[in-house]
């Protein structure tokens, strides 16, 4: 017989089946139906609306390619197509490959990711001793030791300096900020993870990835330097951009020495085969390449970017920092995971949101192109969020940054005309050295100055007469990162020259840390 009581217990534990039932059914994620013809038509408009001659996109979802194509041409001027099989340099998206070596090495036990750098390269050293002494393998490879951003990388820049060299000069660089204490995106840091490696492994960064990496998963279109890429064929050319406008055709340059921070050449075809693996949590096929506990060490925040909370984001982002060869923040709600290349003449970036099994990789052959706003707008398709443009969001504040950018027109503007050097000009011949490079040599040939670099011809230029004891620089091999630059020869009391002084005026290679003193 049953009792009010029991009737009443049964009836509630009826609702609350209900309860729990009912929402599995009413609120279950709908499979959202993606266009792909729109988004084609997207990547389409986008290339020819930034200007880049060429790119190429790759989108994986749910471990399968579901697109790759591509847009534009390998080189301006010609009309040979870019596809998903086009070689691109793909620069510091080579950091997630050094990570990846890391971990493997510690699941081996050859190393630890809090073991100190100098266990390994007992001559590393920084600027601060204690830093030094004292900076781990996850502070290198989270940008934490406390160099500046860029710092140092016009040590190693198109120069002949070994890892080795460039990593003992590191000493010399002042700090950015306190050890541990902020940001500082270090790709001389990078340069010495991969040194730990060679060290450790007695093979170099490359024949580590390439045996570890690239043919486990089928990556064979991958290489490190340039004479791979050219016998590989359909390769994109790098592009200068001059006056923020025309794209130039520039050659490639190599950075196989400096690889582990961004050497590497690479496809859609192929890096979609990185995105899948890494969105299966490295494991490729039967074999686990990256264990658990490695996932989630590079993925995890080590250094963390302050978010402004009183005001809205467009991408809605509540927390932003660096993993380990990673950059991690949120996405609407989910974690992104992803990282950007900028190389001569070329810029990249790979995206995935990993809650999705969502990835998205842009390669380009020039150095303004939507490599962000690509990955947005595919994310927010797969999502079912509502459209937004974001090539031209992005476009906008691209175009309103090169407008804003003023630094060269006010040094032009600066200049007093109708001057003359101070000294005659065999006075500035002479050796001036920085400990933190090495030497550059003032000449004089055909009566006018010119300035070489000793581990960096690329740099070598010619010295036009700006005023007084400053001087122009004409690089006799043009860079696609900056195109004005000054030299002034600094006096003592006597009117003795004492040194140098540059002023490059860019975003990616400071000058100024080569301020030298004449020893000769």
């Amino acid at each position: 017989m049953q009792t009010p009581r029991s009737i009443f217990l049964k009836s509630l534990i009826y609702c609350l089946v209900i309860v729990c039932i009912l929402p599995t059914h009413s609120f279950a994620q709908q499979p959202v139906s993606v266009d792909f013809k729109k988004l084609d038509a997207y990547f389409a408009k986008a290339q020819k609306t930034w200007g880049v001659p060429g790119m190429s996109v790759g989108i994986v979802k749910d471990g399968k390619v579901v697109f790759e194509k591509g847009y534009g041409v390998a080189k301006q001027g010609t009309s040979t197509p870019v596809d998903d099989k086009t070689m691109y340099a793909i620069a510091s998206n080579s950091k997630a490959f050094t990570s990846a070596l890391i971990g493997m090495l510690v699941q081996e036990g050859k190393l630890n990711w809090d073991d100190k750098v100098r266990k390994y390269l007992p001559y590393f050293a920084l600027y601060d001793t204690y830093a030094g002494e004292n900076a781990t393998i996850r502070d290198i490879l989270s940008h934490r030791v406390g160099l500046g951003t860029f710092s140092g990388d016009i040590i190693w820049y198109n120069s002949d300096l070994t890892s080795e060299e460039i990593i003992r000069r590191v000493r010399y660089l002042p700090p950015g900020y306190e050890f541990r204490a902020g940001y500082g995106y270090s790709n001389v840091m990078f340069i010495t993870a991969g040194e730990i490696i060679k060290t450790v492994t007695g093979k170099s960064w490359y024949q580590n990835v390439k045996e570890r990496i690239l043919d486990p998963l089928g990556m064979t279109r991958t290489v490190v330097n340039t004479d791979q890429v050219a016998k590989m064929g359909n390769a994109a050319t790098p592009h200068a951009l001059a006056d923020n406008k025309v794209n130039v055709p520039i050659p490639y340059t190599s950075w196989e020495e400096i690889a582990s921070t961004g050497g590497l050449f690479s496809c859609v075809d192929d890096l979609t085969k990185w995105m899948i693996f890494n969105l299966n949590n490295g494991i490729n096929g039967k074999d686990t390449l990256l264990t658990a506990s490695t996932r989630n060490m590079v993925w995890t925040v080590h250094n963390s970017f302050g978010v402004d909370r009183t005001k809205p984001n467009d991408l809605g982002t509540a927390f932003s920092g660096y993993g380990l060869g990673w950059g991690l923040r949120d996405y609407q709600g989910h974690l992104k995971v992803s990282h950007t290349g900028g190389y001569d003449g070329m810029i990249s970036s790979v995206s995935m949101l990993p809650d999705q099994k969502l990835g998205v990789v842009v390669l380009t052959n020039g150095l303004k192109a939507p490599i962000n706003a690509l990955a947005h707008y595919t994310f927010d398709a797969f999502l079912g969020r509502p459209e937004t443009d974001w090539s031209q969001k992005d476009l906008d504040r691209t175009n309103q940054n090169y407008a804003s950018d003023t630094r060269i027109a006010e040094r032009k503007a600066s200049r007093l005309l109708n001057t003359k050097p101070s000294l005659p000009l065999s006075t500035y011949e002479g050796t001036y050295h920085t400990d933190v490079y090495g030497d550059m040599t003032v000449k004089q040939v055909n009566g006018a100055l010119e300035i070489e670099f000793e581990h960096s011809p690329t740099l070598n230029s010619k010295l036009s007469h700006w005023h007084y004891d400053t001087f122009k620089m004409e690089w006799k091999t043009p860079r696609p990162w900056f195109s004005f630059g000054t030299v002034k020869f600094t006096t003592d009391n006597n009117q003795k020259v004492t040194g140098i002084e540059f002023d490059v005026p860019n975003d990616d290679f400071w000058f100024y840390e080569l301020n030298a003193k004449k020893v000769q």
